[in-house]
């Protein structure tokens, strides 16, 4: 079983696994038989990890009995056959429809699920567009929305604070290179949409540190003095904080006085000017 398969799959079985003993039978020509003869023909390649011919033949559970019960859960199925070969796209339709079909039936959750993960696994290296990133989080917020105490809300949150430490990494990424290119009021756009936007990744830190760096190079000390504050108030043992203050020591800008003294008051209003 792949790494993917180890959380999507067991929940797929908990929620429509039904049991069926018949005989191999791997043609999708069509032949008319039984439902659960061609269900269980399709769990069989599912089993034996062939997973395209797998959505293939519950595909083909729902062209030959459309309006059965085992048509309503081939098409989660394939669904999931489709997700396991990465046809990501095929899966998502798949869950839309069963979600259209049956919008009240109690696998809607899953569907939702399927179709979040889906959109998850095609989020691209953060040199790339982050559309799919976007659907994914998207998709992800739905399900907790949905479905706030089912166990598919539980891993849609860990892959929602993922997917946001993969946009908030998007945006220092850009950042960087406005910074690198002396374009320093772009790049501040850029650090400070990190701090509004996904104040709660692990990119916080350093978004600081290049907040510093710009208001410096722009000669606005007192900025570059407030940031630092607030860096080294929330953050004091970090290498961003260290980097700032030698920084600032090199610039002959103080920063010891602020950070001693820890006044809530100022470093909330330094938050709210700088950042709000």
């Amino acid at each position: 079983m792949t790494l993917k398969s180890r959380f999507v799959f067991p929940l797929l079985l908990s929620a429509l696994l039904a049991s069926c003993a018949n005989g191999p039978d791997n043609s999708v020509a069509y032949v008319e038989r039984p439902a659960e003869t061609i269900y269980a023909t399709a769990f069989e390649s599912l089993d034996r990890r062939q997973y395209p011919l797998a959505a293939a033949q519950f595909d083909e559970v729902e062209r030959q009995h459309p309006y059965s019960e085992w048509a309503r859960r081939s098409m989660l199925m394939a669904a999931y056959a489709n997700y396991e070969s990465s046809n990501y796209e095929e899966a998502i339709s798949d869950a839309q429809r069963f979600i259209s079909l049956h919008p009240g039936n109690r696998n809607a959750a899953y569907a939702y699920y399927l179709i979040a993960v889906s959109h998850f696994e095609q989020i691209m290296d953060v040199g790339r567009d982050q559309a799919a990133t976007q659907q994914a989080l998207a998709a992800l917020e739905q399900v907790v929305r949905r479905f706030p105490e089912s166990r598919y809300a539980t891993d849609a949150r860990l892959k929602i604070d993922m997917t946001r430490d993969h946009l908030a990494g998007k945006e220092m990424t850009v950042g960087r290179w406005y910074l690198r290119r002396g374009y320093h009021l772009a790049a501040i756009n850029r650090f400070q949409n990190v701090l509004r936007e996904y104040g709660n990744t692990s990119h916080v830190p350093e978004a600081l540190h290049r907040l510093v760096e710009a208001y410096v190079a722009l000669g606005i000390d007192e900025e570059a003095r407030q940031v630092a504050a607030v860096l080294g108030y929330n953050f004091p043992g970090s290498e961003w904080y260290e980097d700032s203050y030698d920084l600032l020591t090199r610039e002959g800008i103080s920063i010891g006085d602020a950070i001693e003294q820890a006044d809530p008051t100022f470093l909330e209003r330094a938050m709210q000017r700088l950042f709000g």
